[in-house]
């Protein structure tokens, strides 16, 4: 009888979270994205990275149903899979985890199921960087929001972020380190790197993956059940970030007049007429666009991104909001191909500076073509009463 090698990397695989934001009427780790659960699709990642121990921290009560899925995506190596009771912390998950690793486990790594499409060369970068001689390691992806430091609603400073990455797992650590750490931990930390850090031990960065990110929201489920619709990667394991066919949607805006400055509308400034209210500068066009862009590429809507809840976008005008609907595809694995807006108003007329309109929503959309045109409903409905603005919008997205 073959016996499985004991492997020298463990990997805890943090999956006892409730999952409140994300909606489900089940903990997030067994929430389905397509027949399978987030945490399957986790832990096929996890073991087409190497051989290793693999420790599942599972909601007490679901241990059970943690290591169905833990066996099924290990192919019935009841050796290489275990499942613990998680805590009411996620450091205190965490630390059930590594109690659970075998003796002679020298590089640990802590990943979050929830980060369910991460791919395997993440992995191999995170452990090659331990191996290599640092005491730990993270994979961070670049900023590129523009980030503000805010009070309340008061916008107070802006905030460098060329010195700024956003952190993903798996983070990895030497055995001796993140025990040593873990046992004289006197409080909480948001996750393992800055534990590790406040011990006294270096902690550097790998690149990470667009598709490592969270599911937190349902908009991210939507967003990774459409990313596993796509081809299959050659290995079959996770999803290519792209689907074959381009993929078409709508969207719609509207706007009354009374807002306070001057009238924003389809990313320009125009004088002299009044301004639409909302919680940034009201512009319906802008609006309209955004939304027909996410639900082509199926990542949600504009308040899923851009609500109110997101201070950030108060009074800012179409250039923040698409430039960051773009990136946001982008990220999903697609890139704009063209949009199409109508707008529904009496005022301001659009004839002289339709063309201007087009070429700054271009811009801001990376240079993909668009296209306005007005109409005035002859006197009919909101609109044509003058009381405020309407936008349809009609985008296209293709795979980047």
């Amino acid at each position: 009888m073959s016996i499985t090698p004991v492997p020298h990397v463990g990997v805890i695989v943090v999956a006892a979270g409730s999952g409140t934001r994300l909606g489900a009427s089940t903990p997030k780790a067994f929430a389905r994205i397509d027949g399978r659960s987030i945490l399957r699709h986790a832990l096929l990642g996890v073991l087409a990275a190497a051989p290793a121990q693999v420790v599942i921290v599972a909601p007490e009560g679901r241990e059970e149903d943690a290591l169905d899925e833990a066996l099924v995506a290990a192919a019935g190596q009841r050796d290489l899979v275990s499942v613990v009771t998680g805590a009411g912390t996620r450091q205190g998950s965490v630390a059930a985890g590594l109690r659970a690793l075998r003796e002679d486990v020298e590089v640990v790594l802590v990943h979050d199921a929830a980060r369910a499409l991460t791919p395997a060369e993440v992995f191999a970068r995170v452990v090659g960087a331990v191996v290599a001689g640092a005491d730990g390691a993270i994979p961070v992806l670049p900023v590129i929001d523009t980030i503000k430091r805010v009070s309340g609603d008061e916008i107070v400073a802006a905030v460098d972020r060329a010195e700024l990455a956003a952190a993903q797992t798996p983070q990895g650590f030497r055995r001796e380190v993140l025990d040593a750490a873990y046992a004289g931990a006197a409080v909480e930390f948001t996750d393992d790197a800055a534990l590790v850090a406040a011990a006294g031990h270096p902690v550097v960065a790998v690149p990470g993956h667009p598709l490592a990110f969270k599911i937190t929201t349902p908009a991210d489920l939507e967003r990774a059940r459409h990313l596993v619709a796509a081809p299959q990667s050659p290995d079959a394991s996770h999803p290519a970030p792209a689907a074959v066919a381009p993929r078409v949607g709508v969207g719609t805006d509207v706007h009354a007049f009374g807002g306070d400055g001057t009238l924003w509308l389809a990313g320009l400034e125009w004088p002299g007429e009044v301004p639409l209210s909302g919680h940034s500068d009201g512009d319906a066009v802008a609006h309209a666009i955004v939304d027909a862009l996410l639900a082509a590429a199926g990542l949600g809507d504009i308040g899923t991104h851009f609500g109110t809840d997101h201070p950030e976008y108060a009074g800012a005008h179409a250039d923040a909001f698409l430039t960051r609907t773009a990136a946001i595809l982008g990220e999903a694995g697609w890139r704009v191909g063209n949009v199409s807006v109508q707008v529904q108003a009496n005022r301001p007329r659009f004839a002289a500076r339709r063309l201007e309109a087009e070429s700054a929503l271009s811009a801001s959309l990376g240079g993909a073509p668009v296209s306005v045109s007005a109409t005035t409903t002859d006197g009919l409905g909101f609109a044509g009463a003058g009381e405020g603005v309407s936008a349809f919008a009609v985008a296209l997205v293709v795979p980047a």
